[in-house]
């Protein structure tokens, strides 16, 4: 398996819609979080009367001649947290003494002396409230697929609440504002099984499930929610030994029928690396075909749910200063953006003008 290439394509799933052009939490389409795969918490979902899922599900089939067959199944999203900016209050003066330590002074941090603020500039800097992400993965490793037919295997999962501030400091080394970092509880569950579908043929089903605590009362806000919720979620699936995926976009004859049973909620499972194997399976949110490539025009991950690399980096470029400033505020991954489209040479801008693709 080429697990760079896997890799790849697994990232451009987890990031899709992450942030959109023209990336400024200002522009509204940024305003209000919108991804693919996002698994609510359970009782929020019922809350809401099923409009939004809390569970996804995978089924797929893999072919063993003999009884060596093992799968490996990694399961990957992001796990929202709120970035609130604080400023000092308006009619404020307060300062921290010259020379004191973040320690001395974070402690000293209370809503007497700062309030929450949509931004804060500090020098040519601005520092916006928005929201990050952490990347968030569970192995379930070496399973013997003829024991899994007997015993399905479930593996719960938790990830804590934490609270970090960061201090901001003006060019005198004054501390006036802090960067406030809240994450919450996520717990979940992965079910892994499997069954005979016919002759050396085995039907996997992986199921995810959120089972995050959320008193839900009266339908609270989508934001909410999406702090405890598996956003971009996606599986990858190998299998070794004598195993090998059948594919469900172009199952061979003989497996159509079986093909045709395999129930997949909220998630399309395609085969990905080298076009020809059958030793990994990527199931994600996104339709996608059998082999998905990242163009090789591609400089990098844009993010934006349309990812026509060549207009959004024009567009890119042609934002003013302050509209530029503001998307470094954003957030690493914003300025990484931006600094890649500043820098980028001209040979690799025409290389994106109107490139081929041969008919697959």
């Amino acid at each position: 398996m080429n697990f760079e290439q896997v890799e790849k394509i697994a990232n451009a799933v987890l990031y899709e819609g992450y942030m959109l052009y023209p990336y400024r939490p200002s522009a509204v389409k940024n305003q209000q979080r919108w991804n693919f795969g996002a698994l609510c918490p359970q009782s929020h979902s019922v809350a809401q009367k099923g409009t939004e899922a809390w569970t996804m599900q995978t089924e797929c089939l893999v072919r063993s001649e003999g009884e060596s067959a093992v799968l490996d199944v990694k399961v990957r999203f992001l796990h929202l947290l709120a970035r609130e900016v604080r400023g000092p209050i308006a009619d404020g003066g307060w300062r921290m003494a010259d020379g004191s330590g973040d320690d001395e002074a974070l402690a000293a941090v209370s809503d007497a002396h700062f309030q929450a603020v949509a931004s804060l500039e500090i020098g040519d800097q601005i520092f916006h409230t928005w929201q990050e992400a952490s990347e968030r993965e569970i192995n379930i490793p070496a399973i013997d697929l003829n024991q899994l037919g007997a015993q399905p295997r479930r593996q719960a999962f938790s990830f804590p609440a934490r609270r970090e501030l960061e201090p901001l400091r003006d060019s005198d080394s004054q501390l006036i504002g802090v960067i406030v970092r809240q994450q919450q509880l996520i717990e979940g569950a992965i079910e892994v099984a499997a069954e005979r579908a016919g002759e050396q043929l085995h039907q996997i089903t992986v199921r995810i499930l959120n089972l995050t605590p959320f008193a839900d009362v009266n339908g609270q806000s989508r934001d909410e929610s999406l702090l405890r919720s598996l956003v971009s979620t996606h599986t990858i699936l190998s299998v070794g030994g004598d195993g090998e995926f059948i594919s469900l976009l172009d199952p061979p004859a003989e497996f159509r029928e079986a093909a045709a049973k395999c129930q997949n909620v909220g998630t399309w499972p395609v085969l990905v690396g080298e076009e020809g194997t059958h030793d990994c399976l990527l199931s994600s949110p996104i339709i996608l075909y059998d082999y998905p490539q990242i163009a090789p025009e591609s400089a990098g991950e844009l993010f934006d749910g349309t990812e026509i690399d060549e207009i959004l980096t024009l567009r890119i470029m042609t934002l003013t200063d302050e509209e530029k400033r503001e998307m470094r505020g954003v957030d690493e991954r914003a300025r990484r953006i931006l600094e890649r489209t500043e820098t980028m040479p001209a040979e690799q801008l025409m290389k994106m003008h109107g490139a081929m693709k041969g008919k697959r």
